[in-house]
């Protein structure tokens, strides 16, 4: 997945809404929750610190941080026969990524 932005996003006329901040919060998985992240950090970076798209964005920023770096459980927790997903068995150390937002 690559960090770049779509057209209209990045245009200086653009209204940041929440729809573009859930647009690209979508079906987020560790191996990419970093990147969405960097990309919504730059989305409401401009924004007002009580703007809804903003509010909304940082909590998204704070999921998505705690998904990069600890990963998910496949099935229910503790669910026996169920490994763990790779992503947390080999989780690269928090100062391995790129983090714009810190």
């Amino acid at each position: 997945m690559s960090e770049a932005e779509h057209p209209i996003r990045r245009r200086p006329d653009h209204e940041v809404t929440l729809d573009d901040v859930r647009q690209l919060m979508g079906a987020s998985t560790p191996h990419f929750a970093l990147q969405i992240r960097n990309r919504i950090a730059r989305l409401i970076a401009g924004l007002p610190a009580d703007h809804p798209a903003r509010v909304e964005g940082e909590r998204e920023i704070a999921r998505l941080t705690r998904l990069g770096y600890t990963g998910e459980v496949r099935g229910v927790e503790g669910e026996e026969g169920l490994p763990p997903l790779p992503s947390l068995s080999a989780a690269p150390s928090p100062a391995a990524s790129k983090d714009i937002h810190a």
